[in-house]
């Protein structure tokens, strides 16, 4: 098959286009014939590498991705070859006490498809039958691709996680990323008033008001720490979904108002942040982590991708053989949304 991978960490140059041993199904799994695959930072993050990661080289890329059914193993009961599936990413071995306890994302012995195990920069990928879940005709494998992971680690941060309640103020720091182009639609889907976005350019906020956005705060014409103050009467927010880290850490803190709830499940900036603990006692304030989904939140929220009540996002297609130039795409940030590959 076709696949792109890399032998070792470095810049986009790393990534090579070349032929790969087609993955087979065993037991229980499933081999997808993948027709788009998305990406995400996490996908730099892996092939940058950083201290004590451990790859199976030459590594495939890639945690997004949908396809058709093309093999299955033993023991498969729920598609068949033919399916139109999209993947979920989150890989988990559904025996330890938090698979069986519904809570695979936190598996001990899983991890994220495409860094803990090979990915969907491929023609094809094989993973376990609960990984899938079936395509309806009306929805595109780059829709799906686009969908899967940041709108399933937007619903389980916001709702399953944080609890998100109608009426509740949301501040989403960032307005072109994926998870947070899912999650401006997630608080408003559920009911958020108002929902509060800061962006670099007014043109990604006028995308992120079209998404459903109430507020905009341009973070290059004005300090938006003091902006959300003014904005909220010297109340400020209930939730904050902040996946940058250290360089808005300290300022999303103080956006938030007393008994308010910080969301995290990245740290695109730097992870080493400060934390003026004051803040965290003195204003009763939770910090709630979180990464991927489980399986329920995944099937959950892709219906209501599914119903369009929730759109991905996508922002540019290009062919599987541009990988190296799509990353450099992703990594310059101009982009709005997702980039999906056609493979």
């Amino acid at each position: 098959m076709r696949a792109v991978f890399f032998h070792e960490h470095g810049g986009p140059e790393v990534l090579q286009v070349g032929e790969f041993p087609t993955p087979e199904p065993g037991h229980g799994e499933v081999q997808v014939r993948l027709h788009a695959a998305a990406l995400n930072r996490l996908d730099i993050f892996v092939r940058n590498g950083w201290p004590g990661i451990k790859l199976e080289y030459p590594h495939i890329p890639g945690a997004d991705g949908a396809g058709v059914v093309s093999a299955v193993g033993e023991g498969v009961t729920e598609v068949a070859v033919g399916d139109r599936v999209v993947i979920n990413g989150t890989i988990s071995c559904g025996k330890c006490e938090f698979c069986l306890a519904g809570e695979n994302n936190r598996c001990f012995r899983g991890g994220i498809l495409g860094e803990h195990f090979r990915g969907t920069y491929a023609e094809y990928v094989v993973v376990g039958e609960q990984n899938v879940m079936k395509l309806p005709d009306h929805v595109s494998f780059e829709e799906a691709a686009a969908a899967s992971l940041v709108f399933l680690t937007a619903w389980h941060s916001l709702i399953t996680r944080g609890g998100l309640r109608p009426g509740e103020s949301v501040l989403i720091v960032g307005a072109g990323g994926g998870v947070n182009t899912a999650s401006i639609q997630i608080a408003r889907l559920a009911g958020a008033s108002p929902v509060i976005v800061v962006g670099s350019t007014a043109e990604k906020l006028e995308q992120a008001r079209a998404l459903g956005a109430d507020i905009l705060i341009n973070r290059s014409e004005e300090d938006w720490g003091r902006a959300v103050y003014r904005l909220t009467n010297k109340r400020g927010v209930d939730v904050v979904v902040d996946n940058v880290g250290a360089a808005t850490w300290p300022t999303s803190l103080r956006a938030l108002a007393r008994g308010g709830r910080m969301l995290v499940v990245g740290g695109t900036s730097g992870y080493q942040a400060e934390t003026p603990v004051n803040f965290i006692f003195g204003k009763h304030l939770s910090i709630i982590g979180s990464t991927m989904a489980p399986p329920d939140d995944f099937r959950t929220v892709m219906r209501f991708v599914f119903e369009g009540r929730l759109k991905p996002v996508v922002g540019r297609v290009m062919p599987l053989e541009d990988a190296a130039d799509a990353q450099r795409l992703l990594e310059s940030g101009d982009v709005f949304g997702k980039i999906v590959l056609t493979i």
